[in-house]
């Protein structure tokens, strides 16, 4: 275990009604870090975070936090606090009383409740509000007084369960940035659950690509999106184009029937392979000037870029481009060696 590891998930294993829903899961989390867990509905991270905030038991393995087992240990004994996506106020409270509502319990002294408080709902924007009802807050306001309920215990780490998911598009871009911000300005580590791949890419340290209660890869936001495993993490972080290939030599794949200069190696002379490119890293050039030719069948306006869907020897391809082409015309298109990413071929 690394020493700055906060958080281990050993071998986890959860089953729900005879259904596997974990299937030995192993994680560390670290100390100070943005970690997303990010999946389509079903694949575990939710039951991840349960796991950790002591929700659930696990049918084996073991919860670690700072090197110690706190595998049975009740929630409320684990340096952990948790925003859900039902924000789960108390309406006949006001906010300073829902934020201050851990303390209380705790029987912390007055004065240093209302100090904690008011730096709290100072962090998450909401100084001058103590007095309001929070039935009277916007799906923001509320997830914020959320937020801060969760913070004034000073945890060590913050679970977050979807806690973006009530809110409209304008509204959850600017959360990103602001939980980001709060994240930083406390230096604590946020573990947090999505099925949202932008808001994983926007705020992450760390993203943990999961399906099937398996992790399918860890890493940096770039290095999910630049360098998938497989294709589930290649389809699910954005769109690609998938193609089946053969790596010649090192350098030299062969896709699309033409022969590309790539910047992979390691793969053994002419395995087979999958080639995952980019739809805006696709260069659209007049037709005689392309490395592959194709007829454009659809266009769609996209707001910063144009979709086309373009017919190319058999294969349908996605292009990203601030140009649009017209719909049954005949377009080059060119693909630089950084722009191709290889990928062991998957076994049926």
């Amino acid at each position: 275990m690394q020493t700055n590891t906060v958080v281990a998930l050993k071998d986890i294993v959860v089953d729900f009604d005879g259904q596997r829903i974990l299937s030995g899961l192993s994680l560390d989390i670290h100390d100070k870090e943005f970690v997303t867990l990010l999946g389509p509905s079903g694949c575990g991270k939710t039951t991840s975070l349960r796991i950790i905030g002591g929700f659930l038991e696990p049918k084996s393995g073991h919860v670690y936090f700072d090197g110690k087992d706190i595998t049975r240990l009740p929630p409320y004994k684990r340096q952990v606090n948790t925003v859900f996506q039902k924000y789960a106020l108390f309406p006949h409270l006001n906010v300073f009383e829902n934020v201050a509502f851990g303390l209380r319990l705790k029987k912390t002294p007055e004065s240093e409740v209302r100090q904690r408080v008011i730096e709290m709902l100072e962090l998450v924007g909401l100084k001058g509000f103590e007095r309001r009802s929070t039935v009277t807050l916007s799906g923001g306001q509320q997830q914020r007084v959320a937020i801060a309920r969760a913070l004034v215990n000073h945890p060590r780490v913050l679970l977050l369960d979807e806690p973006l998911g009530a809110l409209d598009l304008k509204l959850r871009k600017e959360m990103q940035i602001e939980l980001k911000r709060i994240q930083q300005s406390l230096n604590i580590t946020f573990i947090y659950v999505t099925h949202d791949q932008e808001e994983a890419l926007t705020m992450s340290d760390t993203v943990v690509v999961m399906s099937g209660g398996i992790i399918q890869q860890i890493g940096s936001p770039q290095d999910i999106y630049n360098e998938p495993v497989n294709s589930f993490v290649a389809r699910f972080i954005g769109e690609s184009n998938i193609l089946d290939g053969v790596m010649m030599r090192d350098f030299q794949v062969e896709f699309a029937g033409q022969s590309f200069s790539c910047v992979d190696k390691g793969f053994a002379p002419r395995e087979i392979v999958q080639v995952v490119v980019r739809p805006e890293d696709i260069k659209v050039v007049p037709a005689i000037q392309g490395q592959l030719t194709g007829i454009v069948e659809t266009v769609i306006f996209k707001g910063v870029h144009y979709e086309m869907h373009v017919r190319q020897a058999g294969y349908e391809w996605i292009i990203h481009s601030t140009q649009a082409s017209q719909v049954g015309e005949l377009i080059g298109m060119c693909i630089g060696p950084d722009d191709i990413h290889i990928m062991r071929a998957e076994r049926e």
